[in-house]
């Protein structure tokens, strides 16, 4: 058994919308796409946060590769790249990844989601929608 700690959820966008899209910045630029806070009690380990995500993202030149980042705090957590083709191929995708950060201290944390283009002379935009959970347990020894 676990018992529920805390939760949060935020969607920036609920919907794919092409007017409303934003270019992703190329590395080592990069745009916050979403953030939510966890509250850790105290005398709540060990625990866990897992996390998710799911970014809609459109290939407009070349093949980005997109680097994903989560951050608690201020500290990175997680990462991970996603290939984003452009015209002639795939170009809308729903990029969704979890992460699961482990025994996190009692207090509130501030957990941040952004994106990254790696590749030069790509593009590739954030269309929607954009969501961002966390759960935290507490879970047995």
């Amino acid at each position: 058994m676990v018992r529920i700690l805390d939760k949060a959820a935020v969607e920036p966008r609920r919907t794919f919308n092409l007017s409303k899209s934003f270019t992703i910045p190329r590395s080592p630029r990069k745009v916050r796409l979403a953030t939510i806070r966890i509250r850790i009690p105290v005398n709540s380990r060990p625990n866990r946060v897992e996390l998710v995500a799911t970014v809609g993202v459109r290939g407009i030149t070349g093949i980005a590769q997109i680097l994903f980042r989560i951050f608690r705090d201020g500290k990175e957590i997680f990462n991970t790249k996603q290939g984003i083709e452009s015209a002639g191929s795939e170009q809308n995708y729903a990029v969704t990844f979890q992460a699961i950060d482990t025994n996190v201290k009692a207090g509130n944390h501030v957990y941040v989601v952004t994106a990254e283009n790696q590749t030069a002379n790509t593009r590739a935009d954030v269309v929607g929608p954009i969501s961002f959970s966390g759960l935290a347990v507490k879970t047995r020894s």
